[in-house]
């Protein structure tokens, strides 16, 4: 009885030991694959976050180089815009080039034009009615005195030209009156002077018993009979605007 309980104690003994040796050899594997695991997933951690870091690189070059290529387009477009421009400004030059030459040119021609324009002008007012005669002559006074002035340009010159040119047209319908003095047989008469236009241009004594119209032919104030008065006097008084504008009777001596 105490045999066999020895050798069930000496197998349980054994096959203990036996499990305990196998324990020991099944767990060493183990662990070394859980170690190659945990080395393994620390190195593709790895590996993923240079991927990240590479990819993220790679989207920021993306990035920069559409920027760039939008940039190069938007560039070749300005370009594309300037060089219109440069050329745009090139034609002009020549044109500006060709229009001084002609301008040059021109000023040749148009500088002794106006000085026949003022010489006609001048002689125009000498041979009209002489009515506002100092200002029309103080007129062409400066004419002459602008046309020697550097400081004045060819195109302002002849501009005041045509502005004296406008002046004198716009006498012909001009209605006005004034007061003066006649000299007649050597003796000073107060007048009213009526004028309308270049038809008519008529003075009274202020009794209005007498009356003058101007004789552009003699270049004399020419005494008219008693059956003018009343025309006249009609005359002084549509200048002055205390009557209306009507026909009126009246010998007419005009420039010629």
């Amino acid at each position: 009885m105490s045999v066999k309980i020895r050798k069930s104690l000496v197998a349980t003994a054994l096959v203990g030991a036996f499990a305990f040796a196998s324990s020991n050899v099944i767990a060493d594997p183990l662990n070394d694959v859980q170690k190659a695991g945990q080395q393994i997933q620390k190195a593709a951690v790895k590996s993923q976050t240079k991927i990240d870091n590479v990819y993220g690189q790679t989207q920021e070059l993306i990035a920069e180089y559409r920027s760039i290529v939008d940039e190069t387009e938007l560039m070749k477009v300005y370009n594309d815009h300037v060089s219109r421009l440069v050329d745009s400004q090139n034609a002009s030059i020549e044109s500006f080039d060709r229009q001084i030459a002609t301008i040059d040119n021109t000023k040749q021609n148009v500088v002794p034009l106006m000085y026949r324009m003022i010489d006609t002008l001048e002689q125009f007012i000498k041979a009209d009615v002489p009515f506002n005669l100092e200002t029309r002559l103080g007129r062409v006074e400066r004419l002459r005195e602008i046309m020697v002035s550097a400081s004045v340009t060819t195109s302002e010159k002849f501009r005041q030209v045509l502005e004296a040119y406008t002046i004198e047209t716009a006498y012909s319908s001009l209605v006005s009156a004034s007061q003066g003095t006649l000299e007649v047989d050597g003796k000073s008469i107060n007048v009213d002077i009526g004028q309308l236009g270049r038809i008519t241009y008529v003075a009274q004594s202020f009794d209005l018993k007498h009356a003058w119209v101007w004789d552009n032919n003699t270049k004399q104030w020419k005494e008219l009979g008693e059956e003018y008065l009343k025309p006249v006097k009609e005359v002084i008084r549509m200048a002055r605007k205390q009557a209306t504008l009507e026909l009126v009777k009246l010998p007419i001596f005009g420039a010629e």
